[in-house]
C-alpha cells in the first residue's frame, strides 16, 4: 500500500471546506490512517518547504502556512499518491480540471487549500515530518475488497 501526505491548508481551514476535502479524498478508495490539526509553526515549514528555499516565493509560503490552523493527514491506498494528486488537481486553480478540489474551490495558485506528496521519497520525508510512526494506524476495512481487486 501506498501513503501521502495530505495538508489542508489554512485557506481551506478559514472557508470551512476541511470536511469536503477529506470527503472527496475518501470517496476515491483511500483510507486515513493518521489525522492531526494544529498551527504549523515557522521550522517546521522551513523543513516541510526546504525544497524552495532560495526562490523568490519561499518566505510568502511558509508565511500563509502558519499564518492559521491546519489539518495535516495520510491516506492510504492502492496508487494513493496518484490519486490524491488528481483529486487535488493542477497547483493553479484556473489550470485544475473541473470537478478537482483546487477547480471547485481555489481562485488563487497562493491559496490552493491542499498539499499532496507528489512522489513515494517525498511522501515518506514529509510523512516522517509531521507524524511519528506510533501516530499512524493500521487496520482493514471491510469494504477493501469491494474498492480493489485483490
Amino acid at each position: 500500500m501506498e501513503r501521502s501526505l495530505v495538508l489542508i491548508k489554512p485557506d481551506a481551514i478559514q472557508r470551512g471546506l476541511a470536511g469536503m476535502i477529506i470527503s472527496r479524498l475518501e470517496r476515491r478508495g483511500l483510507k486515513i490512517v493518521a489525522m492531526k490539526m494544529f498551527q504549523m509553526d515557522k521550522t517546521l515549514a522551513q523543513h516541510h518547504y526546504a525544497v524552495h528555499k532560495g526562490k523568490a516565493f519561499f518566505d510568502g509560503l511558509v508565511d500563509f502556512i502558519t499564518s492559521s490552523p491546519i489539518i495535516a493527514a495520510i491516506f492510504e491506498g492502492e496508487r494513493a499518491i496518484e490519486l490524491v494528486r488528481q483529486t487535488m488537481g493542477e497547483t493553479d486553480p484556473g489550470k485544475a480540471t473541473p470537478g478537482t478540489i483546487r477547480s471547485d474551490f481555489g481562485l488563487d495558485i497562493g491559496h490552493n487549500l491542499v498539499h499532496g506528496s507528489d512522489s513515494v521519497e517525498n511522501a515518506n520525508r514529509e510523512i516522517s515530518l509531521f507524524f511519528s510512526p506510533e501516530e499512524i494506524s493500521a487496520y482493514s476495512r471491510d469494504i477493501d475488497r469491494w474498492i480493489t481487486e485483490a
